[in-house]
């Protein structure tokens, strides 16, 4: 009988191991993208990838830094289109939400309506550090001589968990994010310059989706990449997520809390497509990303640095640096905005619900971040019947 007791016991603890290690395999598991779980946004069709890589031309590299226990922190590099963007640079816009931040290149985009760098994202105060490598990589490309160059710099605050005074992103690092950039997927999450970001006081980071027209709407691409940072409310489809997980800005003026949200914080969002349009048109494109942030549940805090940077990689819309005859351009007319403008909100919406599904914890010695509990968000998702309306609209 006492034989039979032990090994029930045995038994019972064997048991208990088994779960726990289950939860820590499963707790380290690959996490979904919000489309895998059944969260579709909009009406228009992600791309092959559901990315910015959509795209045709355009090049996503991280370099990630985890150094000691205070430096959490990256960088990312988007490459917008082959060749050399500064002998043949390419129509863009810079659109601020609001301008609490540290844009390097904003004044001469807007002057000239062209972008002739890759564009980096990183660590607020590694911007001048990060610009002066992007330079300096810039005049190894074939082609360039001894010109003027206007590096195009992004940033978002993720000292919550980084010692970013000690300027950990220099020339190597970000060497590596534009060496390494490439088509194909791209990985999102804590990585590159979103290691150490927030996003509604949960892990944030990077994030990236993409829509295709449909042809009778002119089957143009749009991809965006965000680095999430901002604070608010968190609504995915509409469903109260931060409110139900309680974490949201000014909780603690709400409710009687020690630990609220901060409203203070930014995002970079990239837009990206095919289409052909003068900057003019970019501006405006641009102009619906921040509505597409704004359903996610941000309101753009008076701290808040939102910018957003949008280019065209079309063929037929990039032109030589000089030229002693005109150069003949084909564009859309601005009748043919609004697929482009619905598909722009509802990529960038996308992209900020992927980059928080796919963040993970990260901690330092100067705080922590913690990952929106999946289980928990699938919940509230599911109570609110938000899931699956690609299936369920209409029945």
């Amino acid at each position: 009988m006492l034989k039979l007791k032990t090994l029930v016991i045995f038994t019972m603890l064997l048991s208990s191991v088994a779960v726990q290690w289950t939860w820590a395999q499963n707790d380290n598991a690959e996490r979904p993208r919000a489309r895998d779980v059944g969260v579709v946004v909009g009406v228009f069709a992600p791309g092959d990838l559901n990315a910015i890589t959509d795209v045709e031309g355009v090049r996503v590299g991280h370099f990630t830094q985890i150094k000691g226990d205070d430096i959490r922190t990256g960088v990312t590099a988007i490459i917008p289109a082959p060749g050399n963007l500064y002998t043949h640079p390419i129509p863009a816009w810079i659109h601020v939400g609001n301008g609490y931040g540290k844009m390097i290149g904003e004044t001469q985009i807007r002057e000239f309506g062209e972008i002739e760098t890759p564009i980096l994202l990183t660590c607020t105060l590694c911007v001048w550090s990060a610009a002066n490598a992007l330079k300096e990589w810039m005049y190894e490309q074939p082609g360039m001589g001894e010109h003027t160059l206007n590096p195009v710099v992004g940033e978002t605050n993720d000292s919550r968990v980084n010692n970013m005074w000690a300027d950990p992103i220099q020339k190597d690092e970000v060497y590596a994010a534009l060496n390494g950039a490439r088509g194909g997927p791209v990985t999102e999450g804590s990585v590159g310059a979103g290691t150490g970001t927030q996003a509604f006081g949960l892990k944030g980071g990077i994030g990236t989706s993409s829509r295709v027209l449909p042809e009778a709407l002119g089957g143009f691409t749009i991809g965006v990449l965000v680095q999430t940072n901002h604070g608010g409310a968190l609504s995915i489809n509409g469903a109260p997520v931060g409110r139900e997980l309680g974490n949201y800005s000014y909780r603690n003026f709400l409710e009687p809390v020690e630990d609220a949200d901060k409203e203070d914080g930014s995002i970079m969002i990239v837009v990206a497509t095919d289409a052909p349009l003068t900057a003019r048109n970019l501006d405006r494109l641009a102009r619906r990303a921040i509505m597409g942030l704004a359903r996610t549940g941000s309101f753009a805090s008076n701290g808040s640095g939102d910018y957003v940077i949008a280019f065209s990689s079309n063929p037929a819309v990039r032109k030589p640096r000089s030229s002693d005859e005109p150069v003949p351009v084909s564009v859309l007319v601005n009748e043919a905005m609004s697929p482009l403008f619905a598909a722009t909100a509802e990529a960038t919406e996308e992209a900020i619900y992927n980059a928080i599904f796919k963040a993970t914890t990260v901690t330092s010695s100067r705080g922590e971040l913690r990952a929106i509990p999946i289980d928990e968000l699938l919940r509230i998702l599911e109570k609110h019947q938000v899931l699956n309306w690609d299936k369920t609209v209409g029945l």
